[in-house]
């Protein structure tokens, strides 16, 4: 029996229907989620049992029989938010049945908060103690925006709690958002382009509130300080992630996909020409055979009509299964927000009735067949389509659905931790941005 072994059945990528697909990915997402009667048991870290409302990043954890050495199994106040924004739009449409794991998300959010340790701590273990981790600023900002949109659905006293959660923050990135912090692949040290779109974001959401949280006296001037930092970041060619500009074993760390992620999580627009022209560097650092940072697995992905694949910056060493520092992977998540980009360019198209004809934007656009004599009908079709091949590339080389954190760069099997929560978070918001576009 020895030479019996279990596969999956790759899904029919032509017939696959996105819209379809994504409710069985929510549930994949959901059993990261702790409820009182759905409890973890943290494998590495003896007697820590998981609190109703932690958002496990990953169940993978370092020695386990999938050989994987990275331990994922915490609370990334980062990571949660996103998948909190996920738990709202399920329970609007009526996929959760209540409200009860955004009311739990919410207390266990203050049991993080008030654990004590640097208010920015970026993850915990799963009971809520803060563990020895990196600060990153984009935290508290991202967790307001979770709050602010879950708050209508909340009950009175959990609403109560979201107020005060609110307003903790706000005093936190009074005192931060100029500052430097670890980035959003918490690497490095500086003035972070993800960071500040995150925060310029969260501010201008407390700013058009309208469930009670006061706006502070600080917050007009500090929209029109992160607005000229952000512009700060471009350098003639591309938004550069980090200032000061990494110079260590990871240079070049540009072009970074954290900048597309700005325009998904943060303020950053979709139409902003300076984002597209960077974004259309990412997509030809990996896509682009004449690349040294080609992924081989987009050759093979391309005569299927599938992909690109696409990572987080040139030259990443990280592995995802082993601590041996020799990537360079494609993500699902960075996949995803990418597809998420086109379909939300798409969208914006359509609104304004023109295609974009500036010269920054025009290597994005050429990307997928467009130019400035494109119909605007033409230009969606081709933007929507552009999207649809990476969401195909995602799910085809995902594991009966079931997606991990990165695929390999050659074989496009899945590699290191699996049923990684922001990796469906991903895939779900560019599935409900693809619905918007016309």
């Amino acid at each position: 029996m020895s030479g019996l072994s279990y596969g999956t059945v790759r899904p029919a990528v032509a017939q696959v229907n996105l819209a379809s697909i994504a409710p069985y990915m929510f549930w994949l997402m959901f059993r990261n989620v702790a409820s009182d009667g759905l409890v973890f048991d943290d494998p590495v870290n003896s007697g820590i049992i998981s609190g109703p409302g932690c958002v496990l990043a990953s169940p993978s954890w370092e020695n386990s029989q999938a050989h994987v050495s990275q331990d994922y199994v915490y609370h990334w106040t980062r990571d949660a938010a996103i998948v909190a924004i996920e738990l709202a739009w399920a329970y609007s449409d009526g996929t959760l049945p209540d409200s009860q794991p955004l009311i739990d998300y919410v207390t266990f959010s203050q049991t993080c908060q008030q654990a004590g340790g640097d208010f920015d701590r970026a993850s915990f273990y799963i009971n809520g103690s803060p563990r020895p981790w990196t600060d990153q600023t984009d935290g508290p900002a991202l967790q307001t925006l979770a709050l602010l949109a879950i708050y209508p659905q909340l009950d009175a006293a959990t609403q109560a709690t979201a107020l005060t959660l609110i307003n903790a923050n706000l005093d936190f990135l009074e005192n931060a958002y100029q500052g430097q912090t670890f980035n959003l692949w918490e690497e490095e040290t500086g003035y972070s382009f993800f960071a500040r779109s995150a925060q310029l974001r969260c501010f201008q959401a407390v700013a058009a509130n309208t469930i009670g949280v006061t706006v502070p006296s600080w917050l007009p001037s500090a929209l029109t300080w992160l607005t000229s930092a952000l512009d700060s970041h471009w350098n003639g060619e591309l938004y550069q992630s980090m200032l000061p500009v990494p110079t260590d074993y990871r240079a070049p760390y540009d072009p970074n996909i954290d900048i597309v992620l700005s325009a998904i999580y943060g303020a950053e627009s979709v139409t902003d020409p300076r984002l597209l022209a960077t974004a259309a560097q990412l997509r030809a650092q990996w896509a682009d055979p004449a690349s040294k940072y080609f992924y081989p697995i987009n050759g093979t992905d391309a005569a299927r009509d599938l992909g690109p694949l696409l990572g987080r910056y040139p030259g990443d060493v990280y592995d995802g299964d082993t601590d041996a520092q020799v990537g360079d992977h494609p993500w699902a998540l960075c996949t995803a927000n990418f597809a998420e980009l086109y379909y939300r360019l798409a969208t914006a198209v359509t609104a304004s009735g023109t295609v974009p004809a500036d010269s920054l934007s025009a290597t994005f656009l050429a990307q997928v067949g467009v130019t400035s004599a494109t119909s605007v009908a033409d230009a969606v079709t081709a933007l929507r389509s552009a999207g649809d091949q990476m969401l195909r590339a995602v799910v085809y080389h995902s594991d009966h659905f079931e997606l991990s954190e990165q695929f390999d760069a050659v074989t496009g099997f899945e590699k290191s931790v699996a049923n990684l929560s922001w990796s469906y978070a991903a895939f779900l918001s560019a599935v409900r941005a693809r619905a918007t576009v016309a």
